[in-house]
């Protein structure tokens, strides 16, 4: 059984440049996630919010902590793993002869590198077979790149948060029992989809896994929710 830790982290961008946050999550060494954090970009890239989630979640870790971070962006990975030697080589220049993007954060990581064990792992991002750690953390980058809010364990966050399901399998929602037409026309023009994973509604009640969900403002929800919320 290996004593490393595994954690994932995941940058989000409404537009690119766009509205932007960063996430990480950190569990044991079974992966059941114990502490996370996410924080607001501003207006940046999805590359800058991938880099930066790297850089805290690395921040977070005590020097010489043996972790597995698994990460759904190839650019970051390979900025840090496999273009970075040249990188340096080459004056912090690319192969093109241009500056590097990012050099400050991709410095800062490559410092914090030389003082912890870190293996990488790709995983592919919105799969409804994928990772639950890597879910977790884009959705806490969604989060905070559409609130511009910081939030997480340390903050007072008493639970991790719910990843929405994959996009797939989409289908039509009906309306609920007994809703008007207004309803209708909103319930109507929404995708639902299977849950994925148990969440809560905006209306305060649960849901579970398979039921019928549909995006609600920045949350997921049930479908007939729609108009009540809209109203």
């Amino acid at each position: 059984m290996s004593d490393r830790i595994i954690a994932a982290c995941d940058g989000a961008a409404k537009g690119n440049p766009g509205p932007a946050g960063w996430a990480w999550v950190v569990a044991d060494t079974q992966g059941r996630p114990e502490r996370w954090e996410a924080g607001p970009l501003g207006r940046a890239t999805n590359n800058v919010g991938e880099l930066t989630a790297l850089q805290r979640l690395l921040e977070s870790l005590a020097p010489g902590t043996a972790v597995e971070v698994r990460m759904d962006s190839q650019y970051a990975m390979k900025a840090v793993t496999q273009w970075l030697p040249a990188w340096k080589r080459n004056g912090w220049k690319t192969a093109a002869g241009k500056p590097v993007a990012n050099r400050e954060l991709v410095e800062q990581i490559d410092a914090l590198l030389a003082e912890r064990d870190v293996e990488f792992r790709y995983v592919p991002a919105h799969r409804e077979d994928g990772d639950h750690l890597n879910a977790i953390a884009d959705q806490a980058a969604s989060d905070a790149a559409v609130t511009q809010q910081a939030a997480g364990t340390a903050l007072g966050s008493a639970s991790m948060p719910v990843p929405a399901p994959a996009r797939t399998s989409a289908s039509r929602s009906k309306p609920a029992a007994g809703a008007g037409a207004g309803a209708k026309k909103s319930t109507r023009s929404r995708s639902s989809i299977k849950a994925k994973f148990p969440g809560s509604c905006p209306c305060g009640t649960s849901y579970a896994v398979g039921d019928m969900i549909t995006k609600l403002d920045s949350r997921w929800g049930h479908p007939g929710c729609a108009s009540a919320l809209e109203a």
